[in-house]
């Protein structure tokens, strides 16, 4: 007799799975953005270092223009957000618009990595960025002026992680690298000094309250250090910071796209 031999039909290799794919593009990007002195600078340093001289400005004493708490706390609990602008508004634009620019989206789409794999791994490494550089500030700030103790912890998680949605995806809208960085920064230091870390609103003039007021960041800002603070629950405000992350990811995901 013959001897049977196995005739069971050699399959090819199964095609990598796009989480696979977007994992490799995550931390080939985490290496490239903790690289680059952009990040160390503005995301890294710059909120530490004007939290540090703006907080020691005003003292420690509750002042009535804080509404009545510690003024450095109120600098902690607010620079948070300027972390978050920092990601949003001179980091990612700048990284992502070059990228766009040179072409390199289109080779990751001839490389065969999904449509959406690069939005997917600009969002991942900007929220780690963001809570790295976040517990690097609190990590300063513990020792120097002290951490507040937070009032009511859901609100400001979800302001956190709402806020830092709208900041990354903020990078996905601009054409090119040199609009990036001269539009992030335009944007960043008036938003800087008017909805986070300049002086507070109670000492401002009708005009610039006005236009605080309107600024995506005073909004984030709000919506974390209220509640932190036992100032409120700023449920409303809380509410306009999470539309505006679920609109930036349907904007981002058309933009960002392979």
């Amino acid at each position: 007799m013959t001897a049977l031999t196995d005739e069971r039909p050699q399959y090819a290799p199964a095609r990598r799975r796009p989480r696979s794919a977007a994992g490799r593009l995550i931390r080939a990007e985490a290496r490239l953005m903790l690289r680059d002195p952009l990040t160390l600078t503005f995301v890294f340093a710059f909120p530490i270092v004007t939290m540090l001289i703006i907080g020691g400005s005003f003292g420690t004493t509750p002042d009535p223009a804080f509404d009545g708490v510690n003024p450095a706390h109120w600098y902690v609990a607010s620079y948070l957000t300027v972390i978050i602008a920092a990601v949003g508004l001179v980091t990612l634009p700048v990284h992502m618009a070059s990228y766009r620019e040179r072409g390199v989206l289109r080779r990751f789409a001839a490389a065969g990595f999904p449509r959406w794999s690069f939005a997917i791994a600009q969002l991942v490494i900007g929220l780690v960025v963001i809570a790295a550089a976040a517990a690097l500030l609190l990590a300063v700030a513990a020792p120097v002026y002290g951490i507040p103790p937070v009032a009511h912890w859901w609100p400001v998680i979800a302001g956190l992680v709402a806020g830092s949605v709208v900041g990354v995806l903020l990078g996905s809208f601009l054409p090119s690298a040199r609009s990036a960085q001269a539009v992030g920064l335009l944007l960043f230091f008036p938003s800087f000094l008017l909805g986070a870390g300049g002086p507070p609103p109670h000492v401002m003039g009708p005009a610039l309250q006005h236009v605080a007021s309107a600024l995506p960041l005073t909004l984030v800002t709000n919506s974390v250090r209220v509640p932190w603070l036992g100032l409120g629950h700023a449920t409303g405000t809380l509410a306009e910071v999470i539309a505006l992350s679920a609109v930036a990811c349907i904007v981002a995901a058309r933009r960002a796209a392979l």
